[in-house]
C-alpha cells in the first residue's frame, strides 16, 4: 500500500512540475507580447468564464471519482456510473452554456470582450466529454501525466511560436485551450480499455442529487472565494493593469499550491477506500502522509519566494512595463501555499471522504464573505494600488478558513498537522529563510535566473541535509528505501 501510494505521489509531482515547467516558460513570454492591459483583460474575460466551468461540473467530478473508485473492479457497474455522471454533466453543460450567453448580452461591460469570452468558453463546452474523473478514480496516474505533459507541450511550444503582440490575444485564447481539445480526444480514445458505452441498466440519477448539490454549491461558493479577488479588481481598474499585477504576483503561489493539491487525485480514492473499509488506522496515517508532504513543499517555498520574490515577478512579467507592485503582492500572498493548501486536503482527503462536505461548505460560505467585503474595502482603502488592498484580503480570509476547517476536522487534522515532525520541517525551513535572505543581499549576480537558481538549490541543500540530521519521516523513508535497494 505505501509503496504503491508513494509511485503514485511521485508520478503525480513529476507531472505537475514538468506542467508547471511548461507553463513558466510561456507565461512570461505571453505577459510581455500581450502587454499589461491586454493580460489583464484575458486574465478577466478568463475569470468570467470559470463561473460557467463551476456551473457546468457543478461537483461532479469529486463525487464521480469517490462512487466511481468503490466499483473500480466491476466493469458494468463502473460504465453504469460512468454514463449517468456523463448525462449529468452534458446537460448542466448545456445550461451553463446558455446562461453565460444571457449574461454576456444583458452586462454592458462584457460587450467589449464577448468574442474572447466565446473562444474561452470552448474549454468548458468540450470538457464535458474529457472524462478525467474516470481515470482519477481508477488511478491511471501514468497515462494522465504522459497525456497532459504532451497535450501542454504541444500548445505552449505554438504559443512561443505564434504570439508575438498584443493584437494576438484571440490566438492565445485558441491556443491555450488547444491542451482541453488535445486531452478530450486521447481520453475519449482510451475510455473504451476501462468501460462500455453500451446501455448497462436502468440509470438512477436521484441517488447523486443530495451529494452533487452539496458539492456544487461548495464548488460555486470556492470559485466565488478564490476568483472575485481578480473580478473585483477589474471592476476597481477599469484599465485591468492591476489585474495583471495580481496574476504575476501569484503566479508562482498558484504553482506551489497546483503542485500540493495534484495529489488529491492520489489520495481522494485511497482515502475513501479506507474510510468504506472503516480501516481508521490507514485512514490516520494517509492523512499524516498528505500533511506532511504539503508541509514539505509549502514550507521552503514560502520563504524562498519571500527572499526573492522581486527576482521571480521580474522573470514572470519578463520585465515589462505595468506590472508594479507584484512582487509586494506575492510577499502578501505567499502564506496562502500552505493555508489554502492545507485547506484543500482537509476537505479533499478528510471530509469529502466521510461525506461531511457541509462542514466545508459552511466555512466556504464564510471565507467567501470576508473575501468580498475585505477586497471591497481594502481595494477602496488603497485606491491607488488596489491590488494591495485586495491582496491583504484574500490572504486574511485564508487565513480563518484554514483554522476553522482544523477546528472542524481536528479528530484527524490536529494530530496530522501539528506534531515533532512537523517541527521539525518549521525549523528547517527557517534555516532556509536565512540562507535565502544572506544569498540575495550578498550574491555578486545580477542576472534574475541566475540569483534564483543559486538561492533554491542552496537552500535545497540545507533543508533536505538538516532533515536528515533531525530524521525527518518522509526524508528517512526514501533514505531507508535507497540503503534497502542497494
Amino acid at each position: 500500500m505505501k509503496d504503491n501510494i508513494r509511485y503514485n505521489v511521485i508520478v503525480n509531482l513529476i507531472r505537475t512540475l514538468v506542467l508547471t515547467l511548461l507553463s513558466f516558460i510561456s507565461f512570461p513570454y505571453v505577459c510581455k507580447a500581450l502587454g499589461a492591459n491586454m493580460m489583464g483583460t484575458y486574465t478577466w474575460a478568463n475569470t468570467f468564464v470559470f463561473y460557467f466551468v463551476v456551473i457546468a461540473r457543478s461537483g461532479i467530478p469529486n463525487v464521480a471519482i469517490r462512487e466511481c473508485a468503490k466499483v473500480q473492479d466491476d466493469k458494468e457497474k463502473l460504465s453504469k456510473k460512468v454514463q449517468e455522471f456523463f448525462i449529468i454533466q452534458a446537460v448542466l453543460t448545456v445550461l451553463s452554456f446558455v446562461l453565460m450567453c444571457v449574461m454576456i448580452f444583458s452586462i454592458k461591460e462584457l460587450e467589449s470582450i464577448k468574442e474572447l469570452i466565446f473562444i474561452l468558453s470552448i474549454n468548458f463546452v468540450i470538457g464535458a466529454f474529457s472524462f478525467e474523473w474516470v481515470f482519477i478514480a481508477l488511478e491511471k496516474h501514468y497515462f494522465i501525466s504522459f497525456r497532459s505533459i504532451i497535450t501542454l507541450a504541444i500548445s505552449s511550444i505554438l504559443i512561443i511560436s505564434l504570439v508575438h503582440s498584443p493584437t494576438d490575444i484571440f490566438l492565445y485564447a485558441v491556443l491555450a485551450i488547444l491542451s482541453t481539445i488535445l486531452t478530450v480526444i486521447i481520453n475519449c480514445l482510451a475510455l473504451k480499455k476501462y468501460i462500455t458505452l453500451k446501455f448497462v441498466g436502468k440509470y438512477d440519477f436521484k441517488q447523486y442529487l443530495k451529494p452533487i448539490s452539496v458539492v456544487f454549491i461548495i464548488s460555486l461558493i470556492l470559485t466565488l472565494y478564490n476568483s472575485t479577488d481578480t473580478f473585483i479588481l477589474g471592476f476597481l481598474d477599469l484599465e485591468k493593469a492591476s489585474v495583471a499585477s495580481y496574476s504575476v504576483g501569484i503566479k508562482s503561489i498558484e504553482i506551489i499550491i497546483t503542485l500540493i493539491t495534484s495529489l488529491d487525485a492520489v489520495f481522494i480514492p485511497r482515502a475513501t477506500k479506507y474510510y468504506k473499509m472503516e480501516n481508521k488506522v490507514f485512514f490516520h496515517n494517509l492523512t499524516r502522509y498528505g500533511f506532511n508532504i504539503c508541509l514539505f513543499i509549502a514550507i521552503p517555498a514560502i520563504v524562498t519566494m519571500a527572499a526573492v520574490s522581486n527576482q521571480i515577478t521580474t522573470l514572470i512579467s519578463s520585465g515589462g512595463d505595468g506590472y508594479d507592485n507584484a512582487n509586494l503582492i506575492l510577499i502578501i500572498l505567499v502564506s496562502m501555499s500552505l493555508t489554502f493548501s492545507l485547506s484543500d486536503m482537509i476537505y479533499e482527503q478528510v471530509l469529502l471522504p466521510m461525506k461531511k462536505e457541509k462542514y466545508y461548505l459552511f466555512t466556504m460560505l464564510m471565507g467567501t464573505i470576508l473575501n468580498i467585503g475585505g477586497s471591497i474595502s481594502l481595494g477602496l482603502l488603497f485606491k491607488n494600488r488596489p491590488a494591495i488592498g485586495v491582496a491583504i484580503a484574500t490572504m486574511l480570509a485564508d487565513v480563518v478558513v484554514l483554522f476553522n476547517l482544523l477546528f472542524l476536522a481536528k479528530d484527524y487534522a490536529i494530530k496530522a498537522l501539528f506534531n515533532k515532525n512537523s517541527l521539525k520541517l518549521v525549523i528547517a525551513g527557517l534555516f532556509v529563510g536565512v540562507s535565502s535572505l544572506l544569498l540575495t543581499k550578498l550574491l555578486p549576480i545580477s542576472n534574475d535566473i541566475l540569483q534564483i537558481v543559486v538561492v533554491v538549490l542552496v537552500g535545497a541543500v540545507i533543508y533536505i541535509g538538516s532533515l536528515a540530521l533531525m530524521r525527518e519521516n518522509l526524508v528517512m523513508s526514501f533514505i531507508n528505501r535507497s540503503e534497502k535497494e542497494q
